[in-house]
């Protein structure tokens, strides 16, 4: 029984390469603090382990129905032409190793939880805890920690797997991440 599943949020081109529309916001934090890297050992470790791999991305389609103009965050995604389902933006970036059993979410808001099947696949699979990386600390990642513990999963957060656009929002997420679960580097994991 695999009671555990590693969550990879968000590593997707828009958001994490540098010619991502939305790359230049989020690339010299990820870049400087290795996160990607840390974020591929984090899934081998979870591989070597037999732990259950998850990766969710935020999408929408072409005439971005889903998307509401007026917020704040995903306005500007149709604005910008950004996040568009079945583009090269939407694809998972060259270093997140994406395996044939792998399990892809699509979603839509912020938490990976809104209008997926997440929670299906971790009952399904008797899933206990969460192990959550990806962009941005400050959204995806703190929200779908929040989330989780009110589900009764067990969180861990990895939090040099994870990246946002500036340290201080980072830093501050992870502080009320810490609230409902635990925080630790790829290697205190992988150590544990």
């Amino acid at each position: 029984m695999r009671n555990r599943l590693l969550l990879a949020i968000d590593f997707i081109n828009d958001i994490v390469h540098p010619d991502g529309k939305l790359g230049a916001k989020f690339t010299p934090y990820l870049q400087e603090n290795n996160v990607l890297e840390n974020a591929t050992k984090a899934i081998k470790h979870a591989r070597e382990k037999n732990i259950l791999v998850a990766h969710v991305k935020v999408t929408f389609s072409k005439t971005y129905i889903e998307c509401p103009e007026w917020s704040p965050i995903f306005g500007s995604a149709k604005k910008n032409n950004a996040l568009e389902l079945n583009t090269w933006g939407t694809q998972f970036h060259e270093k997140i190793d994406i395996k044939e059993n792998d399990h892809i979410l699509i979603k839509h808001r912020i938490s990976a939880f809104y209008n997926t099947d997440l929670e299906s696949v971790l009952r399904a699979n008797k899933i206990e805890e969460i192990i959550i990386i990806g962009v941005s600390t400050d959204m995806t990642v703190e929200l779908t920690s929040r989330e989780a513990h009110d589900r009764d999963y067990k969180v861990t957060v990895l939090k040099d797997a994870c990246g946002s656009h500036a340290s201080d929002t980072h830093n501050a997420s992870l502080a009320n991440i810490s609230r409902v679960g635990m925080v630790k580097t790829v290697q205190e994991w992988i150590n544990s």
